[in-house]
């Protein structure tokens, strides 16, 4: 008996060892999987996001999955014929919008391992959606002469013998101060004009005269080129995911040229991805080649898109100055600064005298809105905004609103252009405005979801081990917790008639004395059916106070003759 308690101890003793050790290795799991599981959970993240032809993000990147429009608004001129009288202003009548859905593209692609950086194209096909357009192709548009106007100004600074000869050119193809022409011509078809043939045929200006259309119009040669917006180069983010979609040179160089000093950096973000971790009360810089610099856009404020909380970066004053208000921005000038709410980006644009604000002036000085009726600027449609997921640095809405202005003054030796009033002339605005699906949107929600179940894994984990590490000893110690009950409860019955478990000398004497206890209890406590037994309640169980020789049988015996007794 003894030998077999003792195998039966080993055996729980084993058993015991082995839930103790395997819950500190689960345990000890759980610590060290919750100390290094968001590195895990970066580590593939950075893997997934780096942009390579095999990641996740690379389809979405070379081709968005989200339907894009291009909502292009124009200026119809209602008054032209008063320019020259200074008591009047142009009178501006808004038109459009004229949708054309926008299917973008990236051609051209190569990858650079030795600076983890990928080189391309973009390219874009438009489609005019007259369901979505508040107009059509073929409503005619008066707006100012955008070719002569340029060939002025560019004869502006030319000596007087050059400057008469474009003169001469304006009056004898019968130049106006403007055109009426199609919406189709303003924008994608383009027109043709004498003063571009001229140029083009007779190239006696030299290098004077760039002239790279052969027709004019807003979009012109844009549908379907990869040509016109250059050879973008950003990181891919393979080595550092804070460097993803950042710009490293544009048409093969950091610098543009256009710009002095750091204003003609190539740098900020291309538009598909921005640096992960914002802050609030930050900035994000977005590259736009039409304009050949970089737009810094401000922290605004927080919002929610789709389910998910982001940083709204907008285009407030600080985007436009030319160095008025922020003398930072005073290489932005282009040579001439003007009051701040536009950008000066005729160097840009072959030298035309082309300005770029935000629609209807909006965050302009007033000075601008001053020069011409029929402007309102508010923020609701002329805001230029991007909303950022923070985690991932990945736009969710963006906003993206521009107006092209040209500087109408008065050009010495033009006679086209003598007694009229310097005006900065808005002649067409546009948006593009995207916003996420709900389905790319899911899977950004499932990022913190993963990182915090990975969390709760390891706290599961630490804390179950924790349970089998000190399952055996709490199960001991409430054994011992109830031993030292019994033996309590022992010590105080009945006068001390009871020994405490720990004074009987074997197991076989306490099993003994328990009989005793529980034929005590059913003879003193519980009446019997029996009528002899009613009579003869007084039967007991005699006792010595040392308990030492009793048993079950001395107690039967005693019950037994003294029923005996009283029977007789």
């Amino acid at each position: 008996m003894p030998a077999e308690n003792s195998g039966q101890w080993r055996r729980k003793s084993n058993r015991g060892l082995i839930i103790g050790l395997f819950g500190f290795c689960l345990g000890l799991f759980g610590i060290v999987y919750g100390m290094f599981w968001e590195d895990i959970f970066n580590w593939i993240k950075h893997k997934e996001m780096a942009l390579a032809p095999d990641t996740r993000v690379y389809e979405n990147w070379k081709t968005p999955p989200m339907e894009l429009h291009l909502d292009i608004y124009l200026y119809n001129w209602t008054n032209p014929e008063e320019f020259g009288n200074l008591s009047s202003k142009p009178i501006l009548q808004q038109l459009g919008p004229y949708r054309f859905i926008d299917r973008p593209d990236k051609v051209n692609i190569s990858w650079h391992p030795s600076n983890n950086s990928v080189t391309y194209r973009r390219r874009s096909l438009y489609y005019f959606d007259a369901a979505g357009s508040a107009g059509s192709l073929d409503d005619e548009i008066t707006t100012l002469n955008a070719v002569a106007l340029s060939a002025a100004a560019t004869a502006k600074y030319w000596s007087p013998v050059k400057r008469g000869m474009v003169d001469v050119g304006l009056k004898l193809y019968g130049q106006e101060m403007y055109v009426t022409k199609t919406v189709d011509e303003m924008l994608f078809t383009g027109y043709s004009d004498p003063m571009i043939d001229v140029a083009m045929a007779m190239p006696i200006f030299g290098d004077d005269v760039k002239v790279p259309f052969d027709k004019f119009g807003w979009f012109y040669t844009r549908n379907g080129s990869a040509d016109l917006t250059g050879v973008f180069n950003v990181f891919t983010g393979v080595d550092d995911l804070a460097k993803l979609g950042q710009m490293h040179s544009w048409n093969y160089q950091t610098h543009t040229g256009f710009f002095d000093s750091y204003c003609g950096l190539a740098n900020g973000s291309a538009g598909e991805f921005q640096p992960q971790q914002p802050q609030p009360g930050g900035s994000v810089g977005l590259f736009t080649p039409d304009m050949c610099r970089t737009l810094p856009l401000d922290y605004a404020e927080t919002q929610e898109i789709e389910g998910l909380q982001a940083y709204k970066f907008a285009g407030g004053a600080r985007s436009v100055d030319n160095g008025t208000m922020y003398p930072e921005n005073l290489c932005f000038c282009g040579g001439a600064c003007v009051p701040s709410g536009v950008m000066n980006i005729s160097s840009c644009r072959f030298g035309s005298p082309v300005f770029m604000s935000y629609p209807h002036f909006y965050n302009a000085d007033p000075f601008y809105v001053d020069q011409v009726e029929g402007l309102q600027p508010n923020k609701e449609e002329h805001e230029f905004y991007m909303v950022v997921e923070p985690r991932t640095g990945i736009p969710l809405e963006v906003a993206a609103r521009f107006q092209v202005n040209m500087l109408v003054e008065p050009i010495e030796g033009i006679a086209l252009y003598q007694d009229i009033p310097r005006i900065f002339f808005p002649l067409i605005w546009f948006e593009q405005k995207v916003r996420i699906t709900p389905d790319l949107a899911d899977q950004l929600k499932l990022l913190p979801l993963v990182l915090l179940s990975g969390h709760i894994f390891a706290g599961v984990c630490l804390a179950v081990g924790l349970i089998m590490l000190l399952w055996i000893p709490v199960h001991q110690l409430l054994a011992w917790c109830q031993t030292r009950e019994y033996d309590v409860k022992m010590q105080h019955k009945s006068n001390g008639h009871y020994k405490s478990r720990s004074q009987f000398s074997s197991a076989e004497e306490l099993k003994s004395k328990a009989s005793t206890l529980v034929c005590e209890k059913s003879v003193g406590a519980t009446p019997d059916s029996s009528p002899l037994l009613e009579r003869n309640r007084k039967a007991t169980v005699l006792m010595s106070k040392s308990q030492t020789g009793d048993s079950m049988a001395t107690a039967s015996t005693a019950l037994s003759e003294t029923a005996d007794g009283k029977q007789d």
